[in-house]
């Protein structure tokens, strides 16, 4: 109940103080959470996909946005592995994908290669998991586009509620699927993967959260608020504060003035800056933006966008299942110190998290399948290592 109420009450404030939400929740009886929508073969995948698993397909489904709690509807992938399933059906596990880009063409579903991620669900398949991959709301093509059609970038809460989601779908979707599931991501993808282990003991009746892993998250980020204040973040920062400002102006569309936090180059740019198209273009225009380009106009700005950060920043709560977590000292977007942060507050919490701290590895270099062994261990019932502990030892002196 905790992470719930902290995110009501956060709403609330922020709703409040900028005079309401024009939302409407969905009462459609086809938007109960997990609900599959629709579903077809996929076909375009590459052939490591197809190698690795009996069948592949997409499929849209209900869940819910965590902004106002209505329904939304969401598209992603369900792959189902060789070979029988064991007694007691295939375990799943759901895999929170990287960051790809905040348009409706970034989703993974209509990637050959997952945007990326092929390899992760290739080697999830041969371990014997199902495998869902949620596209996470807004990206993607829903066959019925609602009211809730924007990517909300770094809601954690939304990302969480979409991966427990997808666990039910795939139940739903595959034959022969136990109630055992575990979850995986790394960045933004860590974030989700952290979010539903947050939200699984309110919202993930019926199923049976195993254990998650969470590699180079984007939890501890309201650190990019001051940097953005100072003039000091980085191209990677920069897109990732891009997105994450596109979202809000989506999730609040006449609450939030986006143009206290963007000009010049920031605006003339905007749409290039948001693209999945050309990764290489957009850090180019990221390194040519100033200061100026984005720094909150004023006080007052900076202190909203700090609420705004509050309300999705992780931990919002404890979380129910075992947790790992890997990140890297060189990571560019969030920086060691502020995913310290994050564990420090998880741990005072009372959370049992097996931490890995790689000081030379950059963001890119903590890929997902480095948590695989230890996510087969907790479906093996094997117990999770508790480095809180000691790490509170570490970091609280």
């Amino acid at each position: 109940m905790v992470r719930e109420f902290v995110v009501f009450s956060v709403v609330l404030a922020v709703l409040t103080a900028c005079g309401g939400s024009s939302n409407q929740p969905s009462t459609d009886d086809s938007d109960d959470a997990g609900h599959v929508i629709s579903e077809a073969p996929l076909d375009h995948l590459e052939p490591v996909l197809q190698e690795a698993g009996a069948s592949a397909k997409t499929i849209t489904y209900a869940s819910r946005n965590g902004v106002n709690d209505a329904a939304s509807h969401v598209t992603g992938t369900v792959f189902v592995p060789n070979g029988d399933p064991p007694t007691e059906g295939y375990p799943i596990v759901v895999l929170g994908h990287r960051t790809a880009g905040t348009a409706s063409e970034c989703a993974p579903s209509l990637s050959p290669d997952l945007r990326g991620e092929a390899t992760t669900v290739a080697a999830l398949l041969k371990a014997g998991y199902v495998v869902t991959v949620p596209d996470y709301q807004g990206l993607g093509k829903p066959t019925k586009p609602d009211d809730y059609d924007f990517h909300p970038y770094l809601d954690s809460t939304t990302a969480g509620y979409n991966m427990i989601d997808a666990v039910r779908a795939a139940r739903s979707a595959v034959p022969n699927t136990s109630t055992s599931w575990g979850a995986l991501g790394a960045l933004e993808g860590g974030q989700a993967a952290w979010a539903a282990n947050e939200l699984a003991d309110n919202y993930g009746d019926g199923l049976t959260l195993v254990a998650t892993a969470s590699l180079a998250p984007m939890a501890d980020i309201q650190g990019l608020a001051d940097a953005a204040m100072g003039g000091t973040l980085n191209a990677d920062q920069k897109l990732a504060y891009v997105a994450y400002l596109a979202a809000l102006k989506d999730q609040y569309y006449y609450d939030f003035e986006l143009d206290d936090y963007r000009r010049g180059a920031a605006e003339q740019n905007w749409d290039a800056l948001l693209s999945c198209t050309d990764n290489t273009q957009r850090l180019a225009l990221a390194e040519k933006l100033s200061p100026d380009d984005l720094r909150p106009s004023g006080p007052e700005a900076l202190q909203t966008l700090r609420g705004y950060l509050q309300k999705t920043n992780l931990p919002q709560g404890p979380t129910k299942a075992p947790m790992y977590v890997i990140y890297s000292g060189r990571d560019s977007v969030i920086p060691a110190a502020w995913t310290d942060q994050a564990l420090v507050a998880a741990c005072e919490m009372g959370d049992g998290i097996q931490i890995a701290f790689w000081p030379d590895k950059t963001r890119e270099q903590v890929e997902p399948v480095a948590a695989l062994g230890w996510l087969n261990d907790r479906m093996k019932s094997i117990p999770a290592a508790n480095d809180c502990p000691a790490f509170l030892a570490d970091h609280q002196q």
